[in-house]
């Protein structure tokens, strides 16, 4: 897969994270697998009662910005969580 391929399929499911990470050209795609995989884990704390809604709503919306980004090929950091890295 090109970088633009993977880095699309890196924020559709689970499964496409790790396509991803083991088939796609992870270098050319780096930096929007690392963004999935952070939204990914911290989408896990929406679980949490009360707050736990907002937060998977706000997670939702970084999704969407991610998606939009790599489809439109910019390397654009979702708010709050998007200077972690988990890959380097």
């Amino acid at each position: 897969m090109d970088a633009k391929t993977t880095s699309i399929v890196a924020y559709i499911t689970g499964i496409g994270l790790v396509i991803a990470l083991v088939a796609g050209d992870r270098e050319g795609a780096k930096f929007h697998v690392n963004q999935a995989l952070v939204i990914t884990l911290f989408s896990l704390l929406g679980g949490i009662p009360f707050l736990g809604c907002i937060w998977g709503v706000f997670m939702m919306v970084c999704w969407v910005m991610g998606l939009i980004a790599a489809i439109n090929q910019e390397e654009k950091e979702v708010p709050l969580i998007g200077k972690i890295r988990l890959l380097k």
